[in-house]
């Protein structure tokens, strides 16, 4: 895939979760799918699905980004806007915040793709 389209389907995922859109979150995700956070390591798509509807603690918060880079193989860390296909993962840096717009938490979360569907996820918070 090239940059433009990773970056539109990692914004993608987002607006699905701040939407509450689980249909379309399932789309972006591969089977395989594995979301490694500090508090827990979910593995497959339908679970992790399962959990964002289901099990979240709270569910009224949005995500907006403050940055989306593309590592391409052994390189450096570039920002996220040229068409290069040969990108190895795109590092989203945001915040996650409650209904009242007040921090949770910073986080950043590394993607890697499989084709057009998103392989897992790494996710590092402040």
């Amino acid at each position: 895939m090239t940059r433009p389209a990773l970056r539109q389907r990692t914004r993608a995922y987002y607006d699905a979760i701040d939407g509450d859109d689980y249909d379309q979150l399932a789309s972006l995700l591969a089977p395989s799918f594995v979301h490694d956070r500090p508090d827990r390591t979910i593995e497959g798509r339908d679970r992790f699905v399962q959990f964002m509807r289901e099990e979240r603690p709270q569910t009224d918060t949005t995500h907006p980004l403050d940055g989306l880079y593309c590592r391409q193989k052994d390189s450096a860390v570039e920002p996220a806007d040229s068409d290069d296909a040969t990108t190895a993962a795109v590092i989203a840096r945001g915040r996650l915040l409650d209904a009242e717009g007040e921090c949770i938490v910073g986080f950043v979360d590394v993607f890697t793709f499989a084709g057009d569907d998103i392989e897992r996820i790494e996710t590092y918070t402040r």
